[in-house]
Parts: C-alpha cells; sequence; structure tokens
C-alpha cells in the first residue's frame, strides 16, 4: 500500500513540473520583442579626420574633409581582417575622388544622406554582408585652395622668421640669475 502512494505522489509531481516548465517556456517566447538595431549587438567606431582631394580638370581644386563615425556589428566586425579605417577611406576616396559622387564646383546643394547612405551601402557591397547599420556625421568641410591660400597669408603676418642655427655654433643658454 506504501508502494502504491509513493508512486502515485512521484507522478502527481512529476506531472505538475512538466506542466510548469512548459508554461514557462511558452511565455518566454511569446514575450521576446526584436532589439531595435541601435540598442543591441552595434558599436559605435569613431573614425579619424580624413582629408581627400577635390580634383577637377586634372588639378586640385581643394579639399574635402571629414570625420565620420560608424555604427557597425560588433560580431562580423570583429572576423575583419582589414582594419576598418582602411576600408573607411578607401570607400570615401573612391566615392570622392574615383566615382566622383559630388562635384564641388558644380554643387548647388549637398545631399548629406544621400552622401552617408552611399558610403554604407559601397562598404557593406564591398565586404558582402551588412556590417556597418549608420553613418554618422562628425565633421564636413570643404576648403578650396584660394581659402588655404588666405589663410596661409594671414599666418604669416603673424610669424616670425629665425636664422638657421648651426649645431657648432650654437649659444649655450645663459645661465639663471642666483638670488
Amino acid at each position: 500500500m506504501m508502494k502504491l502512494l509513493i508512486t502515485g505522489v512521484w507522478i502527481c509531481g512529476v506531472a505538475l513540473a512538466s506542466v510548469y516548465f512548459s508554461v514557462q517556456i511558452s511565455n518566454k517566447k511569446e514575450n521576446a520583442e526584436p532589439i531595435p538595431a541601435m540598442f543591441g549587438g552595434l558599436e559605435t567606431i569613431r573614425g579619424e579626420v580624413t582629408s581627400i582631394p577635390v580634383i577637377n580638370g586634372g588639378s586640385v581644386n581643394g579639399y574635402f574633409i571629414t570625420r565620420l563615425s560608424y555604427t557597425i556589428d560588433a560580431a562580423k566586425a570583429a572576423r575583419l581582417t582589414i582594419p576598418i579605417d582602411v576600408l573607411v577611406t578607401d570607400s570615401l576616396y573612391t566615392a570622392l575622388v574615383g566615382e566622383q559622387i559630388i562635384r564641388f564646383p558644380d554643387i548647388e546643394k549637398f545631399d548629406l544622406e544621400a552622401f552617408r547612405a552611399h558610403v554604407r551601402d559601397t562598404l557593406n557591397e564591398k565586404l558582402g554582408d551588412e556590417v556597418f547599420h549608420d553613418v554618422v556625421v562628425e565633421q564636413i568641410d570643404f576648403l578650396s585652395k584660394d581659402d588655404i591660400r588666405s589663410n596661409m597669408r594671414r599666418g604669416e603676418r603673424n610669424m616670425k622668421g629665425g636664422a638657421l642655427v648651426d649645431e657648432g655654433s650654437a649659444e649655450e643658454p645663459a645661465p639663471a640669475p642666483s638670488h
């Protein structure tokens, strides 16, 4: 009689435990929401300041200066064998010098969203996978040759020319006064 009672309690305990665990597992699946792209699994990498010459008619007309940051898939980026900054610099040179997506002398309006999308899509296309999710613009400037020359002229007014000192004729510094 005692064996029958213990067997019945054991069967009830197993049945209750299996129902409990099956309900817990099914509730977890219903409550699971996809994590938005900007809140999970992505890492932001700050790019370096990149200066790209603007070539038109066979001569340099100025420099496109930019600093971009990138949100990337950290797991996929860890598998890259080429440094990210090298890929980005190559993409910027290809877009601005090779493909000339921006024609600076003829530019009337700069489409920032199209520029960001082009850089992102070019990088992902080169890698064959969606590694770069967003391009964040920190700085973007264009300096023409005239701007650079006028900045240099302004700097010359304040600069003092120095004389070249030969190593053999360099004067010893004066001793500090003693009190």
